[in-house]
C-alpha cells in the first residue's frame, strides 16, 4: 500500500506570480518533405510574436532562458536537437536545456519554464516543443514510441502503444462499461467529436466528418481499439512565452492578449500498469470518501486502485493543481479543457482521474453532452467543452509540441481570439488548407479559466497546466 507523507503532499507554491503572454503553433501534418524542423519552430515563434504585434527579433530581446521539448532523437536523426533549434532561432548564447518526458514532453517543458520564472532565475522564458515523425516508416515510428514503455514488463505485449491501451480498454469495458455495446459506441463518439472539431482548425492534420459507424468499421489495430480510436502521428511545433508580472505587462500593453496566470503541476507513476500497488483513492476537493465506500460492489472487479484502468499520475497532477489554484470542482470552476486523448479510452479514463466524473462514471461526461461546445441533446452550450482543437485524435500528436499546442488552444479562448486564430482566411492559406463552408466558431463565450492535461506512456508522467484570467482567480496569492 502506498502511503504519502505530509511533506510529499505539501501544496506546491510559486515564489511569485507567473504569466503566459503569447503562444504559437505551426501547421501540423503527417509529413513535411519540403520543410525542416527548425522552419516549423520558426513558424510557431513568428505566430507568437505576431500575437503581440511584434517582430520575432523584438520578442527575442526579452527572452532570458529557453526550454525545449522533443520526445525522440531517433525521429530527427539528431542528438541534442535542442541545441540545433536554439541556434536556428538565433538565441545563442542564452542558456537552454532539453526536456524529454514521453507524451508529456510538452507539458513538462512548460513546467520547467514556469519554475524558472517563479524562482526568479528568469523574467522571460521560451518553452518550445516539436517532433519530426516523418523520417521513419509508420511501423518503425510506432516501435520507437513504444520504447518509452518498460521493456521488461510492457514491451512483450507487442511493442506498440495501441496494444498497451487495448488491454486497459478491455478491462475498463468489462468492469465499468458492463460489457455493453453502448459503451463501445460512446468511445466512438469521442473520435467523431474530435475529428469533427478538427475540421474548423486550419492547423489540424486529421479533419474528418465521420459517424460512429465509421469508427466501428475502421480497421482493428489492437482490439477493441480501431484506427479511428487512435491519435495521429504528426510533425509540427508549438511555443509559449512565460514571464513575470512586470515583463508580462510590458509585452502585452496595447495588444489583444491579456497576461494569463499560469500554473503547472505534475505527477508520475510506474510504467508497469499490471504491477501498480494498491492504495486509497486520493480525493480531489469536491470528492468524499463516501463516494467510493461501496466501489467494489458498484463495479465488481474495479475496487483495486489505481489498478489497470486509472492514471494515478493524472490524479496527483490534478490534486496539486487544484489546491494551488483554488479549484474546488473542475466542472464548475473551469470553462474549457484540452485533454491528452491518445486513444478514445484514455480520454474517458482521464475524465475520472481529474474529477470531471467519479471513478467508474467517465462515460457520462460524453453521454450527457457536457463535453461538447454545443450540447447535442439540449442545443445549449456544453458545461465544460473539451478538445475543441480536435485533440490528439483530430488535430495532432507531434509529441514534444502536443502539451504546448493544447495551451495555445485554451489560451485563445481566454483571450477571446479563437475565432480570429482559427477562422481568418490568412491562417487557412498559410496552412494550405481549404476552410470548410460550414466553418463554425467554437469560441467558448466568456471563458476565464482553463486546463490542459499532458500525458506520457501509460500514465508514467502527467502535467496539469491551468490558465486563469488574473481578474477571475479563485484563490488569492499567499
Amino acid at each position: 500500500m502506498i502511503k504519502f507523507t505530509e511533506q510529499q503532499l505539501k501544496v506546491p507554491k510559486l515564489m511569485r506570480p507567473v504569466y503566459l503572454v503569447t503562444a504559437g503553433v505551426s501547421k501540423f501534418d503527417r509529413s513535411f518533405p519540403d520543410k525542416r524542423t527548425e522552419e516549423l519552430c520558426i513558424d510557431a515563434f513568428t505566430m507568437a510574436a505576431e500575437m503581440l504585434d511584434m517582430e520575432p527579433a523584438e520578442l527575442k530581446g526579452y527572452i532570458h532562458t529557453c526550454y525545449y521539448g522533443h520526445f525522440a532523437d531517433h525521429f530527427g536523426d539528431q542528438l541534442l536537437g535542442e541545441a540545433v533549434i536554439h541556434d536556428r532561432l538565433g538565441l545563442d548564447p542564452l542558456g537552454n536545456i532539453g526536456i524529454k518526458a514521453g507524451g508529456a514532453t510538452g507539458g513538462s517543458t512548460l513546467w520547467e519554464a514556469v519554475k524558472a520564472v517563479a524562482s526568479g532565475y528568469s523574467d522571460c522564458a521560451l518553452a518550445m516543443g516539436w517532433e519530426r515523425m516523418d523520417e521513419v516508416p509508420t511501423d518503425e515510428g510506432n516501435f520507437l514510441i513504444s520504447c518509452a514503455a518498460d521493456k521488461d514488463w510492457e514491451s512483450p505485449l507487442g511493442h506498440i502503444y495501441t496494444g498497451y491501451y487495448a488491454v486497459m480498454a478491455q478491462k475498463y469495458w468489462q468492469v465499468f462499461g458492463k460489457e455493453e455495446d453502448s459503451f463501445r459506441r460512446t468511445m466512438a463518439e469521442i473520435s467523431v467529436k474530435h475529428h469533427g472539431y478538427a475540421r474548423f482548425n486550419p492547423y489540424a492534420q486529421g479533419p474528418m466528418k465521420i459517424t460512429v459507424e465509421d469508427v466501428l468499421k475502421s480497421p482493428v489495430v489492437a482490439y477493441p481499439l480501431r484506427a479511428l480510436d487512435a491519435c495521429l502521428m504528426s510533425v509540427g511545433a508549438a511555443c509559449a512565452i512565460i514571464c513575470d508580472e512586470q515583463t508580462a505587462i510590458k509585452l502585452t500593453k496595447g495588444t489583444k492578449n491579456k497576461p494569463l496566470r499560469i500554473w503547472v503541476s505534475a505527477g508520475s507513476h510506474t510504467l508497469r500498469p499490471a504491477d501498480r500497488r494498491d492504495m486509497e483513492i486520493p480525493l480531489l476537493p469536491h470528492e468524499t470518501a463516501a463516494m467510493y465506500k461501496d466501489f467494489g460492489e458498484q463495479f465488481p472487479g474495479g475496487d483495486r486502485y489505481p489498478g489497470f484502468t486509472g492514471f494515478l499520475a493524472a490524479r496527483i497532477a490534478a490534486w496539486y493543481g487544484y489546491r494551488m489554484t483554488g479549484i474546488t470542482n473542475p466542472m464548475d470552476d473551469l470553462d474549457v479543457i484540452e485533454l491528452h486523448d491518445a486513444f478514445t479510452i484514455s480520454d474517458i479514463q482521464t475524465y475520472e482521474d481529474i474529477g470531471l466524473r467519479p471513478y467508474g462514471y467517465g462515460r457520462d461526461f460524453v453521454e450527457s453532452g457536457d463535453c461538447y461546445h454545443t450540447n447535442p441533446k439540449t442545443g445549449k452550450p456544453g458545461k465544460l467543452p473539451s478538445n475543441l482543437s480536435g485533440g490528439l485524435i483530430g488535430c495532432m500528436h507531434a509529441v514534444g509540441a502536443t502539451g504546448i499546442m493544447q495551451v495555445f488552444e485554451i489560451a485563445t479562448h481566454l483571450w477571446n481570439r479563437w475565432a480570429e486564430m482559427h477562422g481568418e482566411d490568412k491562417y487557412w492559406k498559410l496552412c494550405g488548407r481549404k476552410k470548410p463552408e460550414d466553418w463554425t466558431n467554437l469560441q467558448v463565450a466568456g471563458a476565464k479559466r482553463a486546463m490542459a492535461i499532458s500525458h506520457a506512456g501509460v500514465g508514467s508522467h502527467v502535467t496539469a497546466t491551468i490558465l486563469m484570467d488574473p481578474d477571475s482567480l479563485l484563490k488569492k496569492d499567499a
